[in-house]
């Protein structure tokens, strides 16, 4: 027990849900990671396309597979008018205001979109647009109830 001696033990509960606000805040900040890699990809010249398991049913024993396949991302930047690049931050299909009448993040080439990612992916985790997600959850939720 000498070694045990020097831990700090404590009785402790394992919550057994997230609350919403963390869930969705994760969610966004796996979207930011995903898009960071398909960034850096595309600066390097290269492909992202992380794999998936998808359960599909055989059309003649009736059993079901895990196969991998690939997950589309889709870039959530575009070239504006200027040419320059333009970062719009989506929750689902929604794109997230960051200020007041202010959608886009505009950044001049793919190492500043790589930085601006990982901002953003700090400001996510740090809880800086809790507010933002919040509002486009409930638009989201809205669509179910009709």
């Amino acid at each position: 027990m000498s070694a045990l001696n020097g831990l700090k033990l404590v009785s402790a509960k394992r919550p057994q849900q997230a609350s919403p606000v963390v869930t969705r805040r994760h969610k966004l900040s796996k979207q930011i990671y995903e898009q960071q890699q398909l960034a850096t990809a595309m600066a390097e010249g290269g492909t992202y396309a992380p794999v998936r398991l998808r359960s599909v049913k055989d059309k003649h024993t009736g059993e079901r597979k895990s196969i991998e396949s690939a997950k589309r991302i889709k870039p959530w930047w575009f070239s504006a008018e200027n040419g320059r690049v333009c970062l719009q931050v989506r929750y689902g299909t929604r794109v997230l205001d960051l200020a007041k009448g202010k959608n886009s993040i505009e950044v001049s080439n793919a190492n500043e979109l790589i930085a601006v990612l990982k901002t953003l992916q700090t400001a996510v985790d740090a809880g800086e647009l809790d507010v933002q997600i919040d509002t486009a959850s409930a638009a989201v939720r809205e669509r179910f109830k009709h």
